[in-house]
């Protein structure tokens, strides 16, 4: 295969993985988006932030994490706190809800990817697992991560 047939097979088989991490998403808790679960795992990982973090993080607008937010909050999955440094400062955290909801909803992502995965052989699981990591680090111009 020539490098840019590979390159369209690439981005044509992750625009397909986008969309059906999004459908599983939402088959796994109706309620929570990819968008939300990818914002309460950050939090999680982290230990909280603030919101304008969050968008940074995620090089996304400060009006859509400030929607995310708001849902998230109205479904009491996170809470605002003063930030313990600056009281002028509030910093998002999950709740015992979210934090249970973000549990539950990791086992089963990984319960589905162990389904999908199990016929690939040890060493491809590995290779695969490798690229992955490999393609995410990249630090491309603009990326600040």
């Amino acid at each position: 295969m020539h490098t840019a047939d590979a390159v369209e097979t690439i981005q044509r088989e992750m625009t397909v993985f986008a969309r059906r991490a999004r459908a599983a998403a939402g088959r796994m808790h109706p309620e929570l988006s990819l968008v939300s679960y990818t914002l309460l795992g950050h939090l999680e990982e982290v230990g909280g932030c603030r919101a304008t973090d969050l968008a940074t993080h995620y090089a996304l607008d400060k009006s859509t994490v400030s929607r995310q937010v708001a849902a998230l909050e109205r479904a009491g999955l996170i809470e605002r706190r003063p930030d313990t440094t600056d009281q002028r400062v509030q910093v998002l955290h999950l709740t015992r809800a979210g934090r249970h909801i973000l549990a539950q909803v990791t086992e089963s992502r990984r319960a589905a990817f162990r389904e999908r995965l199990a016929d690939w052989p040890a060493e491809d699981l590995s290779r695969f697992a490798e690229y992955l990591v490999r393609y995410n680090a990249w630090r491309g111009p603009g990326r600040e991560e």
